[in-house]
């Protein structure tokens, strides 16, 4: 094999990773070929003879002016299953946290040897109709073990029969951010309630006392955090204004448009001086608006973040809990191999609880008089 036929292969094998995990989402598009040959480091006659390959296998296709696309119909019925491989995992991830994910997937691949283990990573997009797709499709697929991050999981899912279906196969799963109460499968956690405690403690001993928080209403990780926000202000004896609390959808927070409805939010309460964001994506966006308002950090508003998954912490200067995303990947792939060599499916103290990483930054100033 010469060394543009190697290379080739390269490009190909990440192809088909790319379409893998892209299978259960709503992207159906290949990146640019300018794109891929800046990722990959190859050169465009390398990264077109590897597209080709897939044309001539009828699994993508391209649009003149548009781009490449993979068929989806024909990629879920693929048989994604590998002599070689001992065990063969499946990651399902949420998908809009990038930074986040990626930690989270060096960590589970750190357990893993690549020799032993054949890793699946899949995209939900948060949404139950791909959760649903994906799970019905690996379910026949010879899969032993899963590590999951559950999709909506404060709201009754309608999936819950696919992940029961699982149990009944006695394939092991654990969760990690977002699990289902119902099942009893074990997941990895922070310790939000003492995170909260921490935050919104430092908020309070700087002498605020009108704090809004921003928080998903779809996502459990979330209302956790929130229920941590009002023990820690109610441990205190700082009143819980609900008018100062704001609830949105996943879906709305990965709009760039929500920040419309972050100013009216902030605007109608104007005796706020402090404001939770319930993670680094709801966080980006409250900055874009104080800074649309003219309003400065820490002299105007004080600012803290849960699970701030941006490398950026100390630069930024924000008050934090720092997402720690390798170390949940490695917990959760120790965990989850311990699951499947003891043929165990029920929470035989797999479940772990993770300690916050709190970083004081400047983002809490004392309090001022609104100009």
């Amino acid at each position: 094999m010469t060394g543009s036929e190697k290379k080739t292969d390269q490009v190909y094998r990440w192809l088909i990773a790319y379409i893998d995990e892209n299978r259960f989402s709503s992207n159906q598009k290949l990146p640019s070929e300018n794109a891929l040959c800046r990722r990959l480091n190859m050169s465009r006659e390398t990264i077109r003879c590897a597209i080709d390959r897939l044309v001539q296998e009828g699994i993508v296709y391209k649009i003149k002016g548009s781009g490449t696309y993979f068929y989806k119909e024909k990629v879920l019925l693929r048989d994604m299953s590998s002599e070689n491989a001992l065990r063969k995992i499946g990651l399902v991830l949420q998908g809009q946290d990038t930074t986040a994910n990626s930690d989270l997937i060096d960590g589970v691949r750190s357990v893993f040897a690549e020799d032993s283990v054949d890793l699946h990573v899949f995209l939900t997009d948060n949404k139950f109709s791909n959760e649903r797709r994906c799970l019905q499709t690996v379910v026949h697929q010879n899969f032993d073990g899963f590590i999951v991050d559950g999709v909506k999981a404060s709201i009754m899912s309608p999936n819950l029969d696919c992940y029961k279906e699982l149990y009944r196969r006695r394939i092991p799963v654990i969760f990690y951010n977002n699990y289902y109460k119902d099942l009893r499968y074990p997941h990895v956690i922070i310790n939000d309630m003492i995170c909260a405690d921490n935050l919104i403690g430092q908020l309070i001993d700087a002498g605020h006392r009108r704090i809004a928080g921003i928080f998903l209403y779809d996502n459990y990780q979330s209302v956790e955090k929130f229920h941590g926000m009002a023990a820690a202000m109610q441990s205190r004896n700082v009143e819980l204004l609900d008018d100062y609390i704001k609830w949105c959808i996943s879906d709305e927070a990965h709009n760039q448009s929500y920040t419309r409805s972050i100013e009216k939010f902030l605007k109608g309460i104007p005796d706020c001086t402090a404001i939770v964001c319930c993670n680094y994506i709801i966080y980006k966006l409250v900055r874009q608006v104080l800074d649309k308002m003219g309003k400065q950090v820490p002299r105007d508003f004080s600012l803290v973040c849960f699970d701030y998954s941006g490398d950026d912490w100390k630069e930024e200067g924000i008050t934090c809990s720092v997402e720690q995303g390798y170390e949940m990947g490695r917990q959760l792939a120790i965990r989850l191999m311990e699951m499947i060599d003891n043929h165990d499916c029920d929470d035989k103290n797999y479940t772990y609880v993770l300690k916050p990483m709190i970083y004081d930054g400047t983002s809490i100033g004392p309090v001022h008089k609104k100009r």
